[in-house]
C-alpha cells in the first residue's frame, strides 16, 4: 500500500494513492495509534471526498470510535468542531489546491492541536505499512456510535463574534469561492452583515469547471479583480476549496500580498489584545515586525507551516500568526488558521479606519516593497542554496536559518526555502524603500538560482 503522507498532512493522487481502502485503515490505524474514542469528519466539494470521508467514518466505527461526522465543509470547521466538542481528534478529507486527480487528509488532535510526524503521522504510517490486522466490532454494542453536526450555528456564531461591537461601514464585496466550500458559508452569514456581496463561481462544485481554486496561481485572479472592476467594488476576497486561506483585492482590482495583510491584522488584534506577541514567517518580515512593534506588540518568527504555527502560537499564547502565504491563525480559534476571520478582521479595520484597502497598504507597500514569491524548479535545491550562501557571505549578512537560507544587509534581505509540499525552491526579497534595488537584487538571484 502506498502511504502518501507528507509533512503536515496526508495527500496523493486518486486513486493510486489515496483511496477509500486507504482511508477505511487509515481510521483503524488512528484508532490503534492514538487511542482515539471520538474523531470529528468532514469533506470538501472533491467529486471522491464524500466516499473517503465515508470510509473514514466507517473505519472509526468499525473500531469502536464515536464519530461526528460535520458532511460537506471548509477546514476551519473540523477545528472549530474539534475543540468546541472536545473530540480526541479531526480529519478532514481536502486536497486544499492540488489538481482534480488528488486528494488528501488534514488532522488536528485534542482541542484542534497540530497534529505532526512525531505525535500522529509517524505511528500511523508505520502502523498502515506493517501487516497488523486490526481489531473490529464484533457486535452492534462495541460499534462506535453517530453525533451528526447537523448545522454550522455555533461554527457561525463564532465568526459574527469577530465583528460583535464594531460600527462595520456598508461595502460592496466581490466573493470569489472558486467553486469551492466558501460560498454557503457567506450565504450564512450575508443576513448579519451591511455588506453587499458580489458572487462569482460561488457554489460548490464537485466538477471543478473553472479548475482549482488557488489564487495564490497569478492565472487564477482575473476573474476577481475584473469584478471589483466592473461592479465598482471596494474590495475582493478569494479563497482555494477549503477555505483555509483567504486572498484579498483591493478596489483598483489589485492583488494584495498576503505579507502585507499579516501587518494589517496583526495591527487591528493589538488594539483587542495590546501588548500581545504575534507570530510571521521568515519569507518576509521587516514590514511585519515594523508594524507589530510600531503597535507595541512583540513580534516572533515562526518555521513556515501549520503544523509549526499551531504548535508555537500555543508555546507562546500568540494573539495572533500570519503565514504571507494567506494562512491567518487566531488564538481565539483554537490557534488554528481560519480563512473567514481574516477577512472578517480587515473590514473591521478598514470600518474603523475609514480608508480604503488600497490606500492602507501603499504606505507599508512603499516603505517595504517585496518581490512576493518567486518559484524555481531546481535539481538539487541545496547545492542552489549553498552556492547562492557561498556568493553572499563575503558581503557579511545577518544569518537567518530558522526555516531555509535567509541572508539580511543594511537595506535588503532575502530568503530562500525549498518547499515542502512541492519539488520548489521558493524566493522571496524585500528592500527598505527602494524599488529598483528590489529589482536588481531579484535578477541578481535568479542569475545565481539558474545558473
Amino acid at each position: 500500500m502506498s502511504a502518501p503522507f507528507k509533512a503536515y498532512d496526508v495527500r496523493g493522487r486518486i486513486p493510486e494513492e489515496i483511496n477509500t481502502p486507504f482511508a477505511y485503515r487509515f481510521a483503524q490505524a488512528t484508532k490503534e495509534a492514538l487511542g482515539t474514542k471520538s474523531v470529528v469528519v468532514g469533506h470538501d466539494m472533491r467529486l471522491d471526498s464524500p466516499a473517503l470521508a465515508g470510509a473514514l467514518t466507517q473505519g472509526l466505527l468499525d473500531s469502536g470510535v464515536d464519530v461526528l461526522p460535520v458532511g460537506q465543509c471548509g477546514t476551519e470547521e473540523v477545528y472549530f468542531h474539534t475543540a468546541h466538542s472536545g473530540a480526541d481528534a479531526g480529519l478532514m478529507v481536502t486536497a486544499s489546491h492540488n489538481p482534480p486527480d488528488y486528494n488528501g487528509i488534514k488532522m488536528v488532535l485534542e482541542g484542534a492541536a497540530a497534529a505532526t510526524p512525531d505525535n500522529a503521522f509517524d505511528p500511523i504510517e508505520e502502523l498502515l505499512r506493517s501487516d497488523k490486522v486490526f481489531p473490529t466490532a464484533r457486535s452492534y454494542a462495541e460499534r462506535g456510535t453517530l453525533h451528526p453536526i447537523c448545522d454550522r450555528n455555533l461554527y457561525i456564531e463564532r465568526l459574527l463574534e469577530e465583528v460583535a461591537g464594531q460600527d462595520l461601514k456598508s461595502m460592496k464585496i466581490v466573493c470569489h469561492a472558486g467553486n469551492g466550500c466558501a460560498g454557503p458559508v457567506i450565504d450564512l452569514l450575508e443576513k448579519h452583515l451591511p455588506f453587499t456581496f458580489i458572487k462569482i463561481d460561488h457554489d460548490p462544485d464537485p466538477w471543478l469547471p473553472n479548475g482549482v481554486p488557488n489564487p495564490l496561481l497569478p492565472e487564477k485572479r482575473q476573474k476577481a479583480s475584473q469584478a471589483v472592476i466592473d461592479h465598482g467594488a471596494d474590495l475582493a476576497i478569494a479563497w482555494d476549496g477549503d477555505f483555509d486561506r483567504c486572498f484579498l483585492y483591493d478596489h483598483k482590482g489589485r492583488f494584495v500580498e498576503g505579507y502585507y495583510l499579516v501587518g494589517m491584522i496583526a495591527q487591528r488584534l493589538l488594539k483587542k489584545a495590546p501588548g500581545g506577541t504575534i507570530l510571521y514567517d521568515p519569507r518576509l518580515t521587516w514590514n511585519t515586525i515594523d508594524v507589530v512593534e510600531s503597535a507595541g506588540g512583540v513580534a516572533k518568527a515562526c518555521r513556515t507551516g501549520h503544523a509549526y504555527f499551531k504548535r508555537m502560537m500555543r508555546e507562546e499564547n500568540a494573539v495572533y500568526g500570519g503565514e504571507m502565504s494567506a494562512h491567518h491563525y487566531f488564538r481565539d480559534f483554537a490557534f488554528c488558521d481560519s480563512g473567514m476571520l481574516a477577512w472578517l478582521d480587515v473590514v473591521c479595520e478598514l470600518s474603523a479606519t475609514g480608508v480604503s484597502l488600497a490606500e492602507t497598504l501603499e504606505e507599508r507597500i512603499a516603505a517595504f516593497p517585496c518581490s512576493g514569491e518567486i518559484n524555481f524548479t531546481v535539481a538539487d535545491a541545496k547545492a542552489v542554496q549553498d552556492r547562492v550562501a557561498g556568493h553572499y557571505q563575503r558581503f557579511n549578512p545577518a544569518l537567518e536559518t530558522i526555516d531555509g537560507l535567509g541572508m539580511a544587509f543594511d537595506d535588503w534581505r532575502f530568503n530562500l526555502r525549498a518547499s515542502n509540499t512541492e519539488p520548489l525552491l521558493r524566493l522571496n526579497v524585500e528592500t527598505r524603500a527602494d524599488q529598483k534595488l528590489l529589482e536588481e537584487k531579484v535578477q541578481e538571484l535568479r542569475r545565481l538560482i539558474e545558473a
